[in-house]
């Protein structure tokens, strides 16, 4: 193990956070733990333990890390400390002083390796506070059932709320996906899911002078005044006091004459949307499996026969199942010839053979169709012609099957474009018969089979800056004012491409997203052991919205909601009236639709006196979240920009 570029110092003391990953969100998160809520950080990144060359990689991510700390108003010193180590096994998470940390979190962008290391943190701290990344969400509650519960048993009488949030699995897919999808959705809205609640945040435009705005239930944000400038970065912070401004009073949004809005909408209590039906299901419909043209010569043939056997029953008086039955082996050829019996019965016997003639094609074409059939719905659905106002979705990484379930949910069309088959995403646009079309985007044809001159926005969701750029600026080659939404790493690239576009199409919607900037907040969130429901980005700042027991606060207890609502900071926005057995444990889980909860109420009245006992879903800045969590706020600090958010 070795520091990196940086004088080696002891490890950090009681109550410090440790952040183990290998890429940006680790990065991100570290950066975000030390300037926004002030907290000693340990940063453990992979490499080779020498002293005179280390991994270019782990070299690059303190770079970075450095930079992002100078954004974010904390100097150097202040910095978290690198760790660099060749695996992250027992002996490192000791040297990062896991044995004293009050919380770690396992970043790394594999789930077997943030596993391994959860299971030792917790064997060498049962006391630890785990935030681990899983993108298998199934896996991830069993894994927390099992740490929770070895926990209580190393620390019997462990107190109820310190075991609630004892371990937390997230996944910064899952974090990110409603923000990536509510870009494509009309409207730009942007909504927080977490336990069937739905919070819908919309962009409004300035209200007219003959028209007064509709306040919704809470105004969360006031854009800023470069919005609709093209020359403008969007959130710029050298926009000043015309810069976007979160959690505004009354009075400042009454004053922001011609600036637009951020309001919460909706909020609704949804059930979880199952996965639509297969088309071709383990039974499936006639119509699925065979053709308009084979049903009716099934049909003809079926009356034939039926035909053929009422005049059998006629001529010869049989039973009516012996005359079936007697057709039947006519039509089939296995019965003997009608010598010496009656006319009528020979040219009955003459016409069932003929009509089992016909039945051959029929049957063989049958069995074609069905296999067909089959067949296709194992393969992966061309684009339909014609289609149009859909969102194509470029990439189906970790990212983007994530954003496609999503999509999916909402009932928006959305056609895929991916050029790995294998891709993860793969097996769910089969599943979900989503149109997809494999290839390379930057090869020309790819999008045009996609149908993006008839779509209405495009997601580019590759791991590929370039890549995203390229085909963002084909889409608009194509049609100008498509709505575009580009996953960027590389904070200048992305303010660079940002304002490039949109002063070409000031008319187009243009919005550049990172999956780590959406995915931090929460993170850290769930490092300072609180609930967080989720994150809605406001141009290049984010709003928290977080579930929060008000005992031990007096910013919060004993003060009315309007008391405790601090502009700029945050806002309690509903109020969980459920007795306190009777609550859900953990508002960001999703629960049994049978054990559904209902008991938060959203229009709350601004007298109402918050008690110790009340839990409440607040939103907050990242700052305000920090102060009301009891920890110095940071100096000054700078909302990033990485990437956009």
């Amino acid at each position: 193990m070795a520091l990196l570029d940086r004088p080696a110092r002891p490890a950090e003391g009681p109550g410090h956070m440790i952040v183990c990953g290998n890429d940006t969100l680790a990065e991100r998160l570290a950066a975000e733990l030390a300037s926004v809520y002030s907290e000693r950080v340990t940063l453990v990144v992979p490499g080779e333990p020498r002293a005179s060359a280390t991994s270019s990689a782990a070299a690059a991510l303190f770079a970075r890390l450095q930079a992002a700390m100078r954004r974010g108003g904390g100097g150097e010193a202040d910095g978290p400390r690198v760790l660099q180590a060749p695996a992250l096994d027992e002996s490192a998470l000791v040297e990062a002083g896991v044995r004293e940390a009050a919380a770690l979190a396992l970043v790394h962008d594999d789930d077997e390796t943030n596993i391994h290391a959860a299971l030792a943190a917790r064997r060498l701290n049962p006391r630890l506070r785990l935030v681990i990344r899983l993108y298998n969400r199934k896996l991830g509650q069993h894994l927390e059932q099992v740490l929770d519960q070895a926990a209580a048993l190393a620390v019997p009488g462990l107190d109820p709320h310190a075991l609630d949030t004892s371990t937390t699995v997230l996944s910064d897919a899952d974090t990110a996906a409603p923000a990536l999808a509510a870009t494509a959705i009309a409207g730009t809205s942007k909504v927080v899911q977490a336990d069937g609640l739905l919070l819908r945040a919309v962009e409004r435009a300035p209200a007219g002078s003959d028209r007064a705005e509709d306040p919704g239930l809470c105004t969360l944000a006031l854009l800023s005044s470069t919005t609709n400038d093209p020359a403008g970065s969007e959130g710029s912070d050298a926009s000043g006091r015309e810069g976007p401004t979160l959690l505004p009073d009354d009075d400042a949004v009454a004053a922001a004459a011609g600036r637009g809005t951020v309001v919460l909408e909706t909020v609704t209590h949804s059930a979880p949307t199952s996965p639509p039906r297969l088309r071709m299901g383990p039974v499936a419909p006639l119509g699925s499996l065979f053709s308009r043209r084979l049903r009716w010569s099934v049909a003809g043939l079926a009356l034939c026969v039926l035909g053929l056997g009422v005049a059998t029953r006629i001529t010869t008086g049989d039973h009516p199942l012996h005359a079936a039955y007697v057709v039947l082996l006519d039509l089939f050829a296995i019965n003997d010839p009608a010598h010496g019996e009656s006319t009528s019965r020979q040219v009955l016997q003459l016409l069932s053979a003929l009509a089992g003639l016909l039945l051959l094609p029929v049957l063989f074409a049958a069995a074609l169709e069905a296999f067909g059939a089959f067949r296709t719905a194992a393969a992966l659905r061309r684009p339909p012609r014609g289609l149009s106002g859909h969102v194509v979705l470029l990439g189906l990484g970790k990212i983007g099957t994530r954003v496609l379930a999503r999509l999916r949910e909402l009932d928006i069309p959305v056609v895929c474009v991916e050029e790995d088959p294998e891709a993860r995403g793969i097996a769910l646009a089969r599943r979900l018969r989503i149109p997809t079309v494999i290839g390379d985007v930057t090869q020309e044809g790819v999008l045009e089979a996609a149908g993006v001159r008839r779509a209405h926005a495009l997601l580019a969701l590759t791991s590929s800056d370039t890549t995203n750029l390229e085909a963002a600026l084909y889409a608009r080659s194509v049609q100008p004012e498509l709505r575009v939404a580009l996953r960027l790493y590389d904070d200048d690239f992305a303010a660079a491409v940002y304002r490039t576009l949109r002063a070409a199409h000031p008319r187009a919607l243009t919005r550049s997203r990172s999956v780590s900037t959406l995915a931090a907040p929460a993170f850290a969130g769930a490092m300072m052991g609180r609930q967080i429901l989720g994150a809605i980005p406001v141009e290049r700042r984010v709003l928290v919205f977080a579930a929060l027991e008000v005992g031990g606060h007096p910013q919060l207890e004993g003060r009315t909601v309007a008391e405790s609502f601090r502009p700029g900071a945050w806002r309690v926005i509903a109020l969980d009236t459920a007795d306190a057995a009777d609550r859900v444990p953990d508002l960001a889980a999703t629960p049994h639709p049978e054990n559904r909860h209902a008991g938060l109420i959203w229009d709350l009245h601004p007298g109402y006196v918050l008690r110790g006992e009340d839990r409440v879903v607040l939103a907050a800045t990242r700052q305000g979240l920090a102060e009301l969590l009891g920890r110095r706020p940071s100096r000054t600090v700078t909302e990033p920009r990485r990437g956009g958010s």
